[in-house]
């Protein structure tokens, strides 16, 4: 797996596939194998896996009782999501454990569908798919690149924000999150990478304004937490930025929006219109 340890899997018929993006489970499911899995993740949307019993609490933590209740032959899992212990735990009771990649971005898309299907026994299936999604994020790049050309300005300047706002949890994310990347694939100027943000952090209000941003992507149920785009403007250093004022802010499922899974060129084109409108020119 991921940490160089050889891991024997001999039963893939009752699958766990966990993380924090919910990547893993939505790429089993794409690989046509989703009647294997037999729970999921508080970040798995697919639609046809909704109503699997769900082995996390209080947010993205795994639990191990839930997990064992189901009696998984195969967990598929990364570090993105915890604790280690439950995962050890997993391992010491004899559930093969196989740990992957917990990078999200659009270069690891192909190279994470394979490393699943190999788990599950498909690479040739893996191989397909991984080729079919690299060549529709290659056409939705090229869709907007043309978005952004039609705009016809300078590049806009936005960052991500992850907001829980019930558990007081405001971040902004930065060089390394998969929300970079998702800037980038989108023609922006990630304005946290700019001032040397890594990963997440609390957001702080001075650090906020001086980065400038015009624009703010967010996750669906995290503007809901703070009353939407009106108490979006409460989180401390929002009123005082250009996409405050303007009331700049593109939000979307939480299920998908940082996934880089097999949906990522939907995401890509779907943020994309939000973004800079049909044509290149924003509503």
């Amino acid at each position: 797996d991921f940490t160089g340890e050889q891991v024997t899997v001999e039963d893939t018929s009752r699958v766990l596939a966990l993380d924090t993006y919910g990547t893993l489970a939505t790429t089993v499911h794409a690989l046509g194998l989703g009647d294997r899995l037999v729970g999921r993740d508080v970040s798995t949307g697919v639609p046809a896996l909704a109503e699997l019993p769900l082995v996390t609490h209080n947010g993205h933590e795994l639990n191990a009782e839930a997990i064992l209740e189901l009696d998984p032959s195969l967990v598929l899992t990364d570090y993105s999501i915890g604790p280690l212990e439950v995962q050890l735990q997993l391992k010491d009771s004899g559930i093969p454990v196989v740990i992957l990649d917990g990078t999200r971005s659009r270069a690891v898309i192909g190279e994470q569908i394979r490393a699943v299907a190999e788990v599950m026994g498909v690479p040739d299936a893996g191989d397909r798919l991984a080729e079919r999604v690299d060549d529709e994020v290659a056409a939705a790049e090229s869709e907007v690149d043309h978005l952004v050309s039609a705009r016809g300005t300078e590049p806009l300047r936005m960052v991500f924000l992850y907001l829980r706002g019930q558990s007081g949890v405001y971040y902004w994310f930065g060089e390394g999150s998969g929300a970079d990347d998702l800037i980038e694939a989108l023609g922006g100027v990630d304005v946290a990478s700019e001032v040397g943000l890594e990963g997440s952090r609390p957001i702080n209000a001075e650090g906020l304004v001086r980065s400038e941003p015009e624009m703010y992507l967010m996750m669906t149920h995290g503007l809901d937490s703070v009353g939407g785009a009106e108490g979006l403007l409460e989180v401390p250093g929002v009123a005082d930025t250009e996409a405050g004022l303007q009331g700049c802010v593109v939000d979307m499922s939480d299920y998908e929006v940082l996934s880089f899974g097999p949906q990522f060129p939907w995401t890509l084109r779907a943020l994309a219109r939000a973004v800079y409108g049909e044509d290149g020119v924003r509503p």
